[in-house]
């Protein structure tokens, strides 16, 4: 059986200049703002939300599928899913366009100015879940609009279990628009700042939101997550990685250990530390898919994780 995920490839283009934005931006211009930056080191990675789940689930050997829309400029991508065997058979080419692309200059205060384009991304809903077979779990992640939509209410039509994960998406959408995601979903999955978001535009609290569906999840960077199910709330302690380097698609990598650990069944504290784990190995590499531990690199890092967690407790309590 796969775990659909419903989301955007992109191209991430990121360049770095040597200054800072402010040095080279006059206030009292910004009416008529008129800059270049010298930008001599820039790198292009293979990202989207789709594409950064489905690696970080294929290193858990969890059998993603992904579906998504590409331009006609996605034969490097194609490339790279092919080497990682990850199933390309629901990522559609739409003519005459190119795949969603983000270009993101960062200055030496890592502040950071991002031009992104769509591109075939806002096709999204050409695909449909009904043409995919054999699928137990998926997640609809930062989509098309009526992508998103369609195929929430395809996976909920055909009982299909699925994390809705609404991400930079969340502008796209009102209150009334979320809860009904929430209420067609199983889970919920967000950031802290998100989880703002969707109070502030539903007008519903956290406990509120957490009784609609089996699980809402709660991501708070260094500090952690929180997971209320079962009338409950988990916290789930952050682990400790081996450097920080990026944290660009932590997030995505988060989802993906919590998707497998759903596909097997895990109660959720076990769910909560394989994901902290897989966020904790992405964030020590550039990019969203440039980690490349093995399934056993990742059982050593999630079993030393809990004997730290252990080993704390039980100082703390002695």
């Amino acid at each position: 059986m796969h775990t659909l995920i419903c989301g955007s490839l992109a191209f991430d283009t990121i360049m770095v200049f040597q200054d800072k934005f402010k040095n080279h931006i006059l206030p009292d211009k910004i009416h008529a703002l008129s800059v270049a930056f010298y930008v001599p080191e820039m790198r292009r990675e293979f990202g989207g939300t789709a594409g950064n789940i489905a690696y970080n689930l294929q290193l858990l050997e969890g059998n993603p599928l992904i579906m998504a829309t590409v331009g006609e400029d996605f034969g490097t991508y194609t490339q790279w899913i092919n080497i990682n065997k990850i199933n390309t058979a629901h990522i559609k080419t739409i003519p005459n366009s190119f795949t969603a692309q983000a270009f993101i200059t960062t200055d030496t205060d890592d502040n950071q100015i991002t031009a992104f384009h769509p591109g075939a991304m806002t096709e999204s809903h050409q695909n449909s879940v009904n043409d995919a077979a054999d699928i137990s779990l998926a997640v609809i992640a930062p989509d098309g609009r009526d992508g998103m939509f369609q195929h929430a209410r395809e996976c909920f039509e055909a009982k299909i279990p699925f994390l809705f994960d609404p991400g930079q998406g969340l502008p796209m959408f009102n209150g009334e628009e979320l809860l009904h995601f929430i209420e067609m979903a199983d889970y919920l999955a967000v950031n802290d700042y998100e989880s703002q978001i969707i109070q502030d535009k539903t007008g519903l609290s956290l406990d509120e939101l957490a009784q609609k569906v089996k699980a809402l999840i709660v991501t708070l960077g260094g500090k952690g997550s929180q997971i209320y199910a079962d009338g409950q709330r988990f916290d789930i302690p952050c682990v400790q990685a081996s450097e920080i380097i990026d944290p660009t698609g932590c997030g995505d990598a988060y989802r993906a250990g919590l998707l497998y650990g759903i596909s097997k069944g895990w109660d959720w504290p076990t769910c909560g530390r394989l994901a902290s784990t897989m966020g904790a190995i992405k964030i020590a590499s550039r990019g969203g898919q440039n980690h490349v531990p093995t399934r056993a690199d990742i059982e050593i890092i999630y079993t030393q994780a809990l004997v730290n967690e252990t080993a704390l407790t039980e100082g703390l309590t002695a």
